[in-house]
């Protein structure tokens, strides 16, 4: 299944030889993960990442392998465990956009570190917890909240939140867990209007255009807001792609799950930590050119933000961006 060339081991574990048996290498230290006499590590994870890939039953597995369906329930909670311990390995750490950034994307957004927004996942609950778990669409769901790198990695990832749950309430969560999302002062993160614009959190205007859809066809921007809103969406839509990549890749997150929830929230973060190690380990994602279309730190310590609220000086800060944003773009036309 994974050596008769990077062809066959994309297709069935979604990485190539290198970024599989890099994996497997660190597994086997940071992850602990170790053979047992009849199964070595490479086959285990082998079986896990196929698992995750094509979500496939354990009937299945077990022709493939030619494993009875305990063994394979056994080394996939093995595998499973063994990557979450590679957290703090495979989590990015945040950079910020640089003065002299010339991206046209993010030179707008100096000290930027990314962008954050929630997801809704399928999950399996008990009858009597279905109305927690039950989104605006009526399916049964996890609310994740992701925060990614302008190069479609991970920085953070908090799993677990009923679907019902607001985006908002999720992410002062974050920042009030003792090892949640860390946001240096004078850094900020990209957010859409669900959040509040707040310290560390850029959220575009409301009641003004926004969404890629309605820039095309020779629209321009008229005002400082709507210039901001434009740009602003562009950068932040990294986000999406990330989600759009992480569920392409990854089908054991596109359909109802008969994992136990907090299984499934562990799987939902292990997949994000996979999609950071093919994204540091392969120069090319196959997977990203088949989604283009959605799209048209080091030295950060110190003190950090620990609660989100309204402000007068951030959105002050906002409008003056918009304004110095606008102006400058104005002149480069003239």
């Amino acid at each position: 299944m994974v050596f008769n060339g990077d062809l066959e081991c994309l297709e069935n574990t979604r990485m190539d030889r290198h970024s599989f048996h890099r994996l497997c290498d660190m597994l086997k230290t940071t992850g602990r993960l170790s053979a047992t006499r009849n199964m070595n590590v490479e086959e285990m994870v082998a079986m896990f990442l196929h698992i995750v890939a094509h979500d496939v039953k354990n009937r299945v597995i077990k022709r493939q392998f030619a494993r009875s369906g305990e063994t394979i329930s056994r080394q996939f909670n093995k595998v499973l465990n063994s990557i979450i311990r590679l957290y703090d390995n495979l989590l990015e750490k945040p950079e910020p956009v640089p003065e002299d950034s010339t991206d046209s994307v993010w030179k707008w957004f100096k000290n930027c570190l990314g962008a954050l927004d929630g997801t809704y996942i399928k999950v399996n609950v008990l009858a009597e917890d279905r109305p927690r778990y039950r989104t605006r669409k009526n399916e049964i769901a996890t609310n994740v909240l992701g925060v990614c790198t302008q190069d479609l990695k991970f920085i953070y990832v908090l799993t677990g939140w009923e679907g019902s749950a607001a985006d908002s309430r999720i992410l002062r969560n974050a920042v009030f867990r003792t090892n949640g999302l860390k946001v240096p002062k004078g850094f900020y993160y990209l957010c859409d209007a669900g959040y509040t614009n707040g310290e560390g959190f850029l959220a575009p205007y409301r009641a003004e255009r926004y969404h890629l859809n309605e820039w095309t066809e020779g629209h321009q921007p008229n005002t400082p807001r709507e210039f901001f809103n434009m740009k602003h969406c562009l950068a932040r839509n990294v986000i999406e792609r990330c989600f759009g990549l992480l569920k392409g890749r990854w089908a054991i997150l596109r359909t109802k799950s008969f994992y136990p929830v907090k299984i499934q929230c562990r799987i939902i973060t292990a997949c994000c930590l996979l999609h950071n190690h093919i994204r540091r380990e392969m120069p090319i994602d196959p997977l990203e050119n088949e989604l283009s279309e959605v799209t048209s730190g080091q030295g950060l310590d110190g003190d950090v933000i620990r609660y989100v609220e309204t402000s007068d000086i951030w959105s002050t800060w906002r409008d003056d961006l918009a304004k110095e944003m606008f102006n400058k773009w104005r002149g480069a036309r003239h």
